[in-house]
């Protein structure tokens, strides 16, 4: 039974699950993932997958990890992360050193596009370009069911390029910790919706809180989240222009804003270079367990696994 082990290193908390052949879940752990210490993490994880190993009585699975940052093609050290105690570090290496296997290790975004593409809202489409609207703003590219990473090590991070087609009152853009302005996430994360809305009407809102504001009748909110609707059409209209994927899926928090499925496609045929858009715009179907369920597909079906020494 070819079973396949997915590991979602997350800031808060590290989520193994096991799955079948088909992609049917069998087991899941979740442990908190220890602040701020490297090796102590890299034991979490090293558990968590012996603990399922032990569970299916089948010892040397295959591992996927999805995690947040990128292993640089230069250095094969963590870049990127959030985390801070992950970056500079050979995380898949130590990790293969301590299960005496090959592991495979990819950015939690990638992982989620993989999963959406493989068997969740976008399977059988050629090309999907996976979205993160959460706290932070994330993406990636499956072409024909394959992970496309790129030299860089970057396909997909459309978060920190800037807001395409800017207004004036958009310039020079909110401050981003990448340490450039106006990034696509300044204005389309969690964190830059609410801030937007204090900017132009002076009043703390959580993005729950404007949803439910809307739809209790309040103007500022609604506009608040119009703006948010145009701007996300902007930004995926210009990926639409360089990549022309068959289906863009959305997941994080702010993919549960139902109005966003037909209202963001309504707008971006106004910035997108073609006579028609056939992209769809979907929901993820597997929300919250897409990027572990992605980093067990960076395995692909019968692929075998290297024994380490």
């Amino acid at each position: 039974m070819e079973i396949r082990i997915g590991i979602d290193l997350g800031g808060t908390k590290i989520e193994a699950a096991a799955l079948n052949p088909s992609g049917a879940l069998i087991h899941r752990q979740r442990v908190a993932t220890p602040q701020g210490d490297y090796r102590a993490t890299v034991q979490a994880i090293s558990t968590l997958i012996e603990t399922l190993e032990r569970i299916n009585d089948t010892p040397g699975l295959s591992v996927g990890i999805g995690t947040p940052g990128a292993l640089s093609p230069k250095t094969g050290r963590v870049i990127n992360a959030n985390s801070v105690c992950l970056i500079g570090q050979p995380l898949d290496r130590d990790l293969e050193k301590a299960l005496g296997r090959s592991v495979r290790l990819a950015n939690d975004a990638d992982c989620f596009a993989l999963s959406e593409a493989i068997d969740g809202a976008a399977a059988g489409a050629e090309t999907v370009f996976g979205v993160i609207l959460g706290t932070g703003v994330g993406g990636g590219l499956v072409v024909q069911g394959r992970l496309v990473s790129g030299p860089n090590g970057i396909a997909g991070e459309w978060g920190h390029n800037p807001m395409p087609w800017p207004t004036a009152e958009e310039l020079p853009g909110p401050a981003c910790y990448c340490g450039k302005r106006g990034c696509v996430e300044t204005f389309l994360s969690g964190p830059g919706l609410a801030a937007d809305h204090l900017r132009v009407w002076g009043e703390e809102v959580t993005p729950r809180g404007l949803v439910q504001q809307s739809e209790a009748g309040a103007v500022q909110a609604e506009a608040t989240l119009r703006q948010y609707e145009a701007r996300l059409a902007r930004a995926l209209a210009g990926v639409i222009n360089l990549l022309d994927p068959h289906v863009v899926v959305l997941g994080g928090g702010l993919s549960n804003l139902e109005r966003l499925y037909g209202r963001v496609p309504e707008m971006w045929g106004r910035h997108v270079f073609s006579d028609r858009v056939e992209t769809r715009l979907v929901k993820a179907k597997y929300g919250d367990s897409s990027g572990v369920r992605g980093a067990a597909w960076l395995w692909g079906r019968g692929e075998s696994v290297e024994e380490g020494t």
